[in-house]
């Protein structure tokens, strides 16, 4: 029920004196950090503490948890140090994380062959409830590949390639006559998309809001494969990276079209920056480049 990780938080919470400090440190946004705390409040069925106290005040029950924070973390703290003293080194696996979720379709066949990197197994770590940057900050990630960035001085972006968005639809679509897909023709129509917030889509941000326009509809789809069919079969269209469009499209399956002038994106390496000179992490990167520049 309790974790180390929440007792961990109240001491900083303590510590610190305010919510937005036991952030910082933490490196989480206050909005993060409070949503954990209210989920460890409704598993103890109480508040821990006041909000909006000066100077913070901690509840009965928040009291208890603290003190029990001071009677365990200094013992499993010095229980580990014991265990890494009598351990050999292990080399800890490469962990990392995918947001851009078309990155698969390539990134395990460039990968192929290559369990691991400079003696480091690649262990991907999918299906995620918390924000991989955040989960990055914390240890808890080696690297995420992303087309998002996130303004944040621990967090080292390295641009990776550029590659262009296109609009998929069926060889039937009107949309495939038009001489230019205009946003107020693709504001029109049911857009297929990842599982994602429609806010981090490139034909919303990119395309759409910049004309103050917003799909009529929008329909998730967990994979690309399933994406594809379904605009394929006329239910929707969908804007996929253009390295995903190319097989599908010469296939005869899918007819795909520029969006307006055109939409461009970068996928990014994120890390934190005070690792970004890892030999490890850049032979990965190059790895990735390499499989882009042959294959995209």
């Amino acid at each position: 029920m309790i974790e180390l990780k929440h007792l961990r938080t109240l001491v900083t919470l303590r510590e610190t004196g305010s919510l937005s400090g036991a952030a910082q440190r933490l490196h989480l946004s206050v909005s993060a950090l409070s949503h954990q705390l209210t989920e460890l409040e409704s598993r103890l069925g109480g508040p821990l503490f006041l909000r909006k106290s000066k100077p913070l005040q901690f509840t009965r029950e928040g009291l208890w948890c603290l003190e029990l924070a001071d009677e365990c973390l200094p013992r499993v703290d010095a229980v580990l140090r014991r265990f890494e003293r009598h351990q050999p080194p292990v080399t800890t696996p490469l962990r990392l994380a995918i947001e851009c979720h078309s990155c698969i379709h390539w990134l395990a066949p460039a990968l192929e062959g290559c369990s691991a990197i400079e003696g480091r197994e690649i262990e991907f770590v999918t299906g995620q409830s918390f924000d991989p940057q955040s989960a990055l900050l914390l240890g808890e990630l080696d690297l995420v590949l992303t087309s998002e960035v996130q303004a944040c001085a621990d967090i080292h972006y390295q641009a990776l390639f550029d590659y262009e968005m296109r609009l998929v639809l069926a060889p039937t679509h009107p949309l495939t006559q038009v001489p230019e897909v205009t946003p107020d023709l693709v504001a029109a129509e049911t857009l297929l998309s990842y599982p994602v917030a429609s806010s981090r889509l490139d034909v919303v941000r990119q395309f759409l809001q910049p004309a103050n326009r917003s799909p009529a509809r929008i329909r998730q789809v967990e994979n690309t494969l399933m994406l594809v069919q379904m605009a394929a079969a006329g239910w929707g269209i969908a804007v996929l990276p253009d390295w995903v469009c190319r097989d599908f499209e010469a296939q005869g399956l899918v007819v795909t079209r520029r969006l307006g002038a055109g939409i461009g994106s970068r996928l990014y390496g994120a890390l934190r920056v005070r690792e970004r000179q890892n030999s490890c992490y850049q032979a990965l990167f190059q790895r990735i480049r390499q499989a882009a520049k042959s294959a995209l």
